[in-house]
């Protein structure tokens, strides 16, 4: 069975463009390319978006689903308001999917990489 993964990085555009482009040459090359990556542009960004509170609900969503935001607050014993905005960012930073209402976390684990020194 394959482990779905979410590698989150924290880095510049060009980093990123330069994932990409490494991605897009390894396949050119006839290398399957199967990885999933979110770039933050910085530390706090991405420690705010993976709050003890969201990883929770990121968890609680792979293992169990969510037919909606509702059901998840409830699920979860919080506030509809306060679930509903960290699905807003979950999903913005692409971490958090969305069927028509229903939501899925897609990953079974997400590893997060901040480099000390530059590259």
């Amino acid at each position: 069975m394959t482990t779905s993964k979410v590698q989150a990085n924290v880095g510049t555009l060009a980093d990123m463009g330069k994932r990409f482009a490494g991605a897009w040459n390894r396949t050119a090359a006839g290398e399957q390319v199967n990885e999933t990556h979110v770039m933050f542009l910085d530390v706090q960004t991405m420690l705010d978006t993976l709050s003890p509170r969201r990883l929770e609900l990121l968890r609680h969503v792979r293992q169990h689903g969510a037919g909606n935001v509702r059901a998840l607050a409830q699920a979860l014993s919080r506030d509809y308001k306060n679930v509903y905005q960290d699905v807003a960012t979950l999903e913005a930073a692409g971490l958090l999917m969305r069927d028509g209402r229903k939501l899925t976390a897609p990953w079974d684990e997400l590893r997060a990489n901040v480099l000390l020194m530059a590259a």
